[in-house]
């Protein structure tokens, strides 16, 4: 009798079992988009080359921009440097173009320019920018993932193909955003995909009597303060110390998070914005900045600006940040040790900002560029002032009270912000991309 309960018990949930997987792949009916990219990877003898000048490059790809001793830098991506006098900036001019392959970042004092190749990090003598000099070539500082291809060389990052593919939910994939395949190539979740996500301190040129440090936009991962340089990789903060400037010697490597994107000084602190929150470092020691808080938020693209003890941190879905949130965070620092938020507020697709004086301006990417009256911190969402539509906008940085640089995929733009309210455009170079 126990034998033929047992059988007609199995016999049971076999059965059950069976519906239920009918059941189950009945209902199995959602897909997702998936857009292909293919690995890119670069050897070092490409890449591991002197720095140059030409005279001649288009502006194609926008990336970051950096603005030091009245000249306008403009990264070209993963290519170099596009340089423009802008002394008169109704009529900037073209100066030229400095050859760094694989470049999307600098920091410059005193005309030694520190700027990432690939996974390293070099500094070039611009003395005379038609003839930069390499001084020194520190290597793997930002070869985080550590895929090296012994034919193909350093994994460096993924280009856009022309290929998709739909993924079923019953594919073991389902799940992921991302999904490498054996050819090398990467499936990426269009729903999450953003041509600028991972790419790309505000105020013009700060100047001493012995130093002339350049302004990057909010999307810097570089900083020179005093006698120091701050760079950060995929994870870590590295301190250089700055001392003989043609040769940084890295002080300390922290370890802060995975995913971390942007850099921002302010007063004595160091603010890195990453896919998880912004965290603090206090630089009382230079050489070895020290933890003090963060303020964690959901994944999202996260690029940080500070003034006047309060963070304005903008997050955004895109293809690393792997999250649908648009908006904007407004967080109390007074208390550096427990940053608290004052408010969010919802945006379309904000990337980076900058603040000058009581108004804010944010970079919309393909939705523009948008002025915030901040006098309010708990009404800023219901302050706008100006939204221009027509221009896409991915990063800023204010040199004066009525004096804005936005960079974006079109090009760059110059405004007059005499009258935040009513921007009027003075210049406009354009990107002619292939």
């Amino acid at each position: 009798m126990k034998k033929s309960f047992n059988f007609l018990a199995l016999t049971i949930l076999v059965l059950v079992s069976m519906c239920l997987t009918s059941c189950l792949k009945d209902s199995c009916e959602e897909t997702r988009h998936f857009i292909e990219f293919e690995a890119l990877y670069a050897k070092p003898e490409t890449f591991r080359v002197e720095p140059s000048f030409s005279q001649e490059r288009k502006l194609e790809y926008p990336g970051k921009i950096y603005y030091y001793n009245d000249i306008v830098m403009i990264n070209e991506k993963y290519e170099g440097i596009h340089l423009y006098d802008n002394k008169d900036p109704y009529n900037p001019q073209k100066l030229g173009f400095l050859n760094i392959p694989g470049n999307v970042d600098i920091a410059i004092k005193n005309n030694i320019l520190y700027a990432d190749s690939y996974v390293d990090l070099l500094t070039i003598d611009i003395n005379d920018l038609k003839e930069p000099k390499l001084l020194c070539r520190d290597e793997e500082v930002f070869n985080m993932y550590n895929w090296v291809n012994p034919e193909l060389g350093y994994f460096v990052g993924t280009k856009e193909t022309n290929r998709s593919e739909e993924v079923t939910c019953t594919d073991p994939n389902f799940g992921s955003n991302v999904i490498w395949r054996g050819n090398n190539n990467i499936l990426i979740d269009a729903a999450e995909f953003d041509n600028n996500s991972g790419g790309l301190p505000a105020g013009g040129t700060t100047a001493t009597a012995n130093n002339i440090v350049g302004i990057g936009g909010s999307f810097s991962r570089f900083s020179v303060i005093s006698d120091y340089l701050y760079v950060i990789n995929i994870r870590d903060l590295i301190a250089y110390d700055l001392a003989n400037p043609s040769k940084p010697l890295e002080t300390q490597t922290t370890s802060v998070s995975w995913q971390i994107e942007t850099l921002f000084p302010y007063n004595n602190y160091l603010f890195i914005g990453g896919n998880t929150g912004m965290f603090i470092y206090d630089r009382t020691n230079p050489a070895a900045p020290s933890y003090v808080s963060e303020f964690r938020h959901a994944n999202a693209c996260d690029p940080v600006f500070v003034k006047d003890d309060i963070a304005y941190v903008t997050l955004r879905n895109g293809t690393a940040c792997q999250n649908f949130i648009n908006q904007l965070d407004v967080i109390d620092i007074s208390n550096i040790r427990t940053p608290s938020l004052i408010e969010s507020f919802e945006m379309d697709h904000p990337h980076g900002l900058t603040v000058r004086d009581n108004n804010l301006y944010l970079c919309e990417g393909s939705y523009g560029l948008k002025v915030f009256e901040n006098d309010d911190l708990k009404d800023i969402g219901d302050n706008r002032i100006e939204h221009i539509k027509d221009l896409h906008a991915y990063d800023a940085i204010s040199l004066s009270s009525n004096h804005l640089l936005v960079i974006g995929d079109d090009g760059l733009y110059q405004y007059d912000t005499t009258d935040p309210s009513d921007l009027e455009l003075i210049s406009f170079l354009p990107s002619t991309p292939n």
